[in-house]
């Protein structure tokens, strides 16, 4: 299917350089010299920035033009997500959560230390991180970043496991439950960290989503647990072995969109089904896309649209509600997932009505306007890009 025209109005993503460096001459310097030397040590204020990590370091992007405006190094496998305000990208690292300056492209002084950072999820103007070694729960303001390192609630799970959580707008925190070998389900804890609710039948859960309504999702190998209005039920899988692992919501959607994993042996499985968590209705639907795709494909559009990069190079556009493909969008060209989760492949972030997919092969990233589908930008990088995020109010 070819893409058409559909509703919407479109959101003109800009990128605006805010500063100019002052030169000026010194001692017996030429007005020249001392420009250089200044140019080195400020940097431009860049507006709607993304980063991209690659194997050295985290390339930083003008929102609009895709140009490389900062190069920040930093060694190890690195995480990027947003940080939940219009400046800062959260970097998963080695030593724990670091909170990069996007809009000046530098690295700041904040850090969240632990071992194995893992789920960084915005909802309500709450940015919350999980560390997987520790099993602590860092629950901030989105909007403090830029006043210095914000303050910080911690809650610690029994046990260090591969988690993740969620604070709700009435403080109400949902939080996974697990060891380092076997992980189990979810809690629910009150504004004061008392026990609302618990549900432990949900087996390797992994996985949140917040739909319409503060529904929360998180996924099991066997289905799902929804949890809303004070509630936690189970949808189940179709399959006996039905494995829902990475998810995405909209709050304008009450549809969840996951993956879908049927074989447990399986080396790497490459699944060509979706599926569609109807939180109302607590049931799951399986989409066919006719192509596989990997775990950095899901996305959603400005309409809730459930948006997946599949490995034949498209954005297939799905309708929640139904399951229907309304749409699909070039994007890059074939690809196949590779065995190792940490190495490159083509990956789907979207903000507002712009769809971002790097292109690791060719050493690209392409903005594409999800209403006509047509590419408003590429960026070209020295190296093969692996992550990319950017920055996005919560």
């Amino acid at each position: 299917m070819s893409h058409r025209t559909r509703r919407r109005s479109s959101v003109v993503v800009s990128a605006v350089l805010l500063s100019s460096l002052a030169l000026s001459a010194c001692g017996g310097e030429s007005e020249e010299e001392s420009g250089k030397k200044e140019g080195k040590k400020a940097s431009a204020n860049v507006s709607d920035p993304l980063a991209i990590t690659y194997d050295g370091g985290v390339y930083v992007l003008d929102g609009e033009s895709l140009d490389v405006v900062g190069d920040v190094p930093l060694e190890g496998y690195n995480r990027v997500s947003p940080a939940g305000d219009d400046k800062h990208i959260m970097v998963s690292t080695s030593e724990g959560f670091r909170v990069l300056d996007a809009a000046q492209q530098k690295m700041t002084d904040m850090k969240f230390e632990g071992a194995e950072p893992g789920h960084v999820v915005l909802h309500g103007g709450k940015t919350v991180l999980f560390t997987d070694g520790t099993g602590e729960t860092r629950i901030l303001d989105s909007d403090a970043f830029s006043d210095g390192e914000p303050d910080v609630e911690t809650y610690k799970a029994p046990s260090p496991h591969h988690g993740v959580s969620i604070e709700l707008e009435n403080g109400e925190l949902v939080t996974t439950l697990g060891t380092a070998k076997k992980r189990k389900g979810v809690v629910v804890l009150d504004k004061d960290r008392k026990e609302v609710t618990r549900n432990e039948e949900c087996p390797e859960v992994h996985g949140e989503a917040a739909a319409k309504g503060e529904a929360v999702v998180v996924g099991c190998e066997d289905g799902v647990l929804i949890y809303k209005d004070g509630k936690i039920r189970k949808a189940d899988s179709p399959d006996d072995y039905g494995r829902i692992g990475n998810q995405a919501g909209s709050e304008k959607s009450s549809i969840v969109l996951g993956d879908y994993k049927t074989d447990p042996e399986a080396e790497l499985e490459r699944p060509e089904q979706v599926s569609l968590v109807d939180t109302e209705k607590g049931k799951i639907k399986l989409v066919d896309l006719g192509t596989s795709y990997s775990f950095q494909s899901l996305a959603r559009g400005p309409q809730g649209e459930a948006l997946v990069l599949g490995t034949d190079g498209d954005i297939h556009v799905l309708d929640p509600e139904s399951g229907k493909e309304t749409d699909t969008i070039p994007a890059v060209g074939d690809w196949r997932e590779p065995i190792d989760w940490q190495q490159s492949r083509p990956e789907l972030w979207v903000r507002e009505d712009t769809a971002y997919v790097t292109d690791p092969e060719k050493k690209k990233i392409h903005a594409i306007d999800l209403e006509t589908g047509k590419k408003k930008a590429t960026g070209t990088f020295d190296k093969k890009p692996n992550e990319v995020s950017g920055v996005t109010a919560s």
